[in-house]
């Protein structure tokens, strides 16, 4: 779940309090006996006109109203459901999603609040929002989510499709081909270079009959080797290979012989002997290298004192202690005996709340205490380096794709649903 769920909450802040100073309120419209009052209305018209990208023409007051009014219908229908199907979000919750708002704001928990009531919003009107977008969300988990899968069968369909659009199919895909060069000499007469392409593609059309290829190389190819190996070129990256022959084969499949392809040496008959994705894309990731020190949270060790604990910890690190060091002596981790060392780490292997922090830090800088679900870390990034994508990260980065793409498609068609089957009354326009 991602924590980027209020970003629009600071900004309508103002708009509340605009609602706030009207001397009455109205229903708008009514969903399942469910109101939605003009207040609502407004606030949500001013949140959606500060999210709109500096420059965007603003629509028309009409439309904007139209807009905000579907999605509160929308919004009203998602909560009814959540609650029937008995969906509940904790204070805790609660609490641990205002540490990482603040924390995305760069802010302490209490700046945040100050600004939040600077802005003429109250902390449980803050909070009533952030609940009403955590249960949304865990009810897309729920009714969503859970059922975008994603099977290997899908991936490699996805994998194959991309390297046959790509124009010129050199993208993650291994080769084996076998070849037959019926050479052209320099200065041939049309006359005999017709008779050569004659020749070529009489040989072609004798391997697509089923005639050993292997045999025919040996008998009539003019390449370096002359025909050894049956032609065979060996198994290498679609680059390594001229384009010519790559675009010749893209629409081939293993066993398929192409016509005669013409390059400045002659003419080239080709047999695809192996066709497959490359153990290397060729695609780089960023890794990075940290070290932690984890206090765990408990009765005995509350958030406040564990911040404070760590950030003696951090001011030692600075004056000159070392941090691996500090580490084996007060990290309540499995890293710990290792100087709190994590090793080389590829994007989305921590939980977010860490990840997020961690990719925010130098190579030697050392973050300010943060929570995660496993209690208070301090974080050091050693080292960052650029990794090729392995076969098994190539094919899960395909996956993660076609999921979200899944869980959009699944989401629209279930909102609409939702939608649909909801009874909406709409009363006084809003103003």
């Amino acid at each position: 779940m991602s924590f980027l769920i209020a970003s629009g909450i600071l900004c309508s802040a103002q708009a509340q309090t605009a609602a706030k100073a009207r001397s009455a309120d109205f229903i708008v419209a009514v969903v399942n006996s469910e109101p939605i009052t003009n207040n609502e209305v407004q606030a949500l018209k001013s949140r959606i006109q500060n999210d709109l990208p500096r420059g965007t023409k603003l629509p028309d007051d009409q439309s904007l109203a139209k807009q905000a009014i579907e999605q509160l219908i929308i919004e009203k229908a998602q909560l009814q459901v959540a609650r029937e199907n008995g969906i509940r979000v904790e204070d805790a919750e609660i609490e641990l999603t205002v540490q990482n708002i603040a924390r995305q704001n760069q802010l302490t928990q209490e700046q945040l609040y100050q600004r939040i009531g600077q802005e003429g919003l109250t902390i449980s009107a803050f909070r009533a929002q952030l609940r009403t977008q955590l249960m949304i969300n865990r009810l897309r988990e729920r009714e969503v989510e859970n059922k975008a899968r994603i099977s290997d069968t899908d991936v490699e369909k996805e994998i194959q499709s991309r390297q046959l659009n790509n124009p010129t199919g050199t993208v993650a895909m291994d080769l084996n081909l076998a070849m037959i060069l019926i050479a052209v000499p320099e200065n041939s007469t049309p006359s005999e270079v017709a008779a050569l392409q004659a020749k070529a593609q009489q040989i072609s059309q004798q391997a697509k009959n089923g005639e050993n290829f292997a045999s025919l190389a040996t008998k009539f190819s003019e390449a370096a080797d002359k025909g050894a190996n049956g032609g065979e070129m060996g198994l290498r990256s679609a680059e390594r290979y001229p384009t010519l022959f790559v675009q010749g084969v893209q629409a081939l499949n293993i066993g398929d012989v192409s016509n005669p392809l013409r390059s400045g040496a002659g003419f080239h008959i080709l047999k695809v002997l192996e066709k497959k994705q490359s153990d290397l894309s060729g695609t780089t990731i960023v890794q990075t290298r940290a070290r932690h020190i984890l206090l765990r949270l408990s009765n005995d060790l509350t958030e406040s004192a564990a911040r404070n604990r760590l950030l003696s910890y951090k001011q030692r690190i600075q004056s000159g202690t070392d941090f691996a060091e500090m580490a084996k002596q007060f990290s309540q981790d499995g890293s710990a005996p290792a100087g709190g060392d994590l090793g080389w780490a590829s994007p989305g292997q921590f939980v977010p709340e860490f990840e997020e922090v961690m990719a925010q830090l130098k190579p030697g800088q050392i973050s300010e205490p943060l929570v995660s679900r496993f209690g208070m870390h301090l974080i050091q990034v050693m080292e960052r380096r650029e990794a090729p994508l392995t076969l098994r990260e190539q094919r899960e980065m395909v996956r993660g794709q076609l999921r979200e793409k899944k869980m959009e498609e699944l989401y629209t068609a279930w909102v609409q649903e939702l939608r649909g089957r909801a009874y909406v009354e709409l009363r006084d326009p809003p103003q």
